[in-house]
């Protein structure tokens, strides 16, 4: 091996047993990789500058502007206080109609913020028609996860596999190019959440009737340590806000408006998303300090730490000869029964690391595997982009998991319980899915 590759090597088992080992800040372990990796000069500086430039940080960044300047407008309090009213004319059917519209709203809206907002609301609706939260919030988090397989900018993972993915010379993915497989996926793991999840549940006594059913969503609690690389804080997204028409139309528009731009492909997601936060800001909807305030710099510099990790993979030559090494254990092998292999390889290792560590670490196996065996790798990769988000089976695969799972007082065999037949059936389904709308 080449010193790079070592130091790369080195790099990347010290970055993943700190994740594991969970000691430290995600994000600070991301940039102290980076750094190592640049004073070796693994990496040169206008590689890293490249990663820290990059589309998906762009993309997210601005999205994240964007999604704040709605919340600050009280556009999602409002939305929910209406659910809530909905809840006690129709009673559980309510509950679950929230649970839907929380994962569609996860398709195109950061999903933390859905479910602070909606995760109270839950609790206090279930008590209030003598149900336990307990049989509800592990739905809510799941189907949170579920809508953002949806569309490309419904969770970082798809943005960043996308970033990776024409890093290593593929066709960017459309806005709404991978809806089919995610809303099979997502159909099919709701389905099982509404007709199951109660029953694997266990629940010692059902609370009684209670008055005291509003919204409390101001109400402040703790968020769970950074396990599995998770970071960032609940509390920017906790308190209600009245609701300010005129902000929330505007806010509301230049979302749709950007959605619809990249759609239409009349520019790069990444480009309609800065110029919808800037115009945000030049129409004084939300101001400079506030959009600050909404960019969340621990996730942008975590993906940004592992951007740097995986043009180090790919340019010391690790990755292609690790690759090399797997596909030779599977020359017998079909292309379908790979891509059976890796969306399960894939979506072990997310239950264990952070979804930017293992779409940096799988997406140029899963261009290199569809190379080896000479199909189209939009298969592969959006095998990558629905496994590395579609974790279920720990309280710490995904960081709403973790937001429910102190406020239900669930146990980790809940998440097991409820979890572990969720990732075969979304395995499955999303297999089938994509044999159909993704052919090799």
């Amino acid at each position: 091996m080449t010193f790079d590759q070592l130091v790369t090597l080195a790099v990347l088992v010290a970055v993943v047993a700190a994740l594991i080992l969970d000691k430290a800040r995600a994000d600070v372990v991301a940039l102290g990789g980076a750094a190592v990796l640049l004073i070796t000069g693994a990496v040169r500086p206008v590689e890293v500058q490249g990663a820290f430039a990059s589309p998906a940080i762009i993309a997210l960044a601005s999205l994240f502007v964007i999604a704040y300047a709605m919340e600050l407008s009280g556009l999602l309090d409002a939305a929910i206080e209406k659910v809530v009213v909905l809840c006690r004319r129709i009673g559980t059917t309510g509950l679950w109609v929230l649970i839907g519209l929380a994962g569609g709203a996860s398709a195109f809206l950061n999903n933390t913020p859905i479910v602070v907002l909606s995760a109270p609301v839950v609790r206090d609706a279930a008590k209030s028609l003598g149900r336990s939260p307990k049989r509800y919030l592990i739905p809510l988090s799941y189907a949170a996860v579920l809508g953002g397989c949806c569309t490309l900018i419904g969770t970082s993972t798809n943005l960043l596999v996308n970033d990776m993915a024409s890093v290593a010379g593929q066709p960017r993915f459309g806005m709404f190019e991978i809806t089919p497989v995610g809303l099979f996926v997502a159909l099919a793991g709701g389905l099982y959440l509404l007709f199951f999840s109660g029953r694997l549940i266990r629940v010692d006594d059902e609370p009684g009737p209670s008055e005291n059913g509003g919204t409390a969503a101001s109400e402040q609690y703790r968020e769970a340590g950074l396990v599995g690389g998770l970071v960032g804080s609940a509390e920017a997204f906790s308190k209600s806000v009245p609701l300010q028409p005129l902000r929330a139309i505007v806010s509301l528009s230049v979302f749709i408006l950007v959605i619809l731009l990249s759609t239409l492909n009349v520019a790069p997601i990444a480009a309609c998303a800065f110029a919808g936060a800037v115009l945000l800001i030049l129409l004084r909807i939300i101001t400079a300090d506030e959009a600050y305030q909404g960019l969340r710099p621990e996730v942008l510099m975590l993906i940004a730490g592992m951007v740097v990790l995986g043009i180090a993979l790919e340019q010391s030559g690790l990755a292609s000869a690790a690759t090399d090494a797997l596909i030779g254990t599977m020359e017998s092998m079909s292309p379908m029964l790979a891509l059976i292999i890796l969306y399960g390889v894939t979506l072990f290792a997310t239950e264990l690391l952070s979804n930017a560590t293992v779409a940096v670490l799988f997406t140029p196996v899963a261009v290199s595997m569809a190379e080896a065996f000479g199909v189209s790798p939009r298969p592969f990769l959006v095998a990558i982009m629905i496994a590395a988000s579609a974790a279920f089976a720990t309280p710490f695969g995904y960081q709403t998991n973790v937001l429910v799972y102190q406020m239900g007082g669930y146990s980790y065999a809940d998440f097991l319980k409820v979890g572990l037949p969720l990732n075969f059936i979304t395995w499955a389904a999303a297999v089938v899915a994509i044999q159909m709308y993704f052919p090799f």
